[in-house]
């Protein structure tokens, strides 16, 4: 006899998002850079207020240049909606940035987030609109 594979539930999906943004906040932590750049589509394109939208590598640019930069951070999703192979998620983040000299800022801001899920059923981040200011 052949076991069934079971179809992901909305539930299922939704618990893996919340997973995926918990992981990139853990990895941020960590300053685990590989972790989250397996978090995020080829072709993510980020906004945030005053830049021009950008891609993946210029983020792995730019957070290189901050590896001695200490980053923590707290979310709360707001809403998940699940369609199919995509699903978009508002968020409130909290971050506390802290300098290696000590100096911390904090920041906090809504997100809207696209995800797309990619064939092997993992979810990544395929958009990004950040107005954590």
């Amino acid at each position: 006899m052949t076991a069934t594979k079971a179809t992901p539930t909305k539930h299922d999906d939704e618990s893996a998002i919340r997973e995926l943004v918990d992981g990139w906040l853990a990895a941020t932590k960590n300053g685990d850079l590989d972790t989250v750049m397996t978090l995020m589509a080829d072709d993510v394109i980020f906004m945030v207020p005053g830049k021009e939208p950008f891609g993946k590598e210029e983020f792995a640019a730019q957070s290189k240049q901050m590896k001695n930069v200490k980053i923590e951070g707290k979310s709360d999703i707001k809403e998940i909606e699940v369609l199919g192979d995509r699903a978009w998620i508002r968020n409130y983040l909290q971050i506390l940035i802290t300098e290696p000299d000590g100096k911390t800022t904090q920041r906090s801001g809504y997100t809207l987030t696209i995800l797309r899920k990619n064939p092997d059923g993992n979810w990544v981040v395929a958009r990004d609109a950040n107005l954590v200011m």
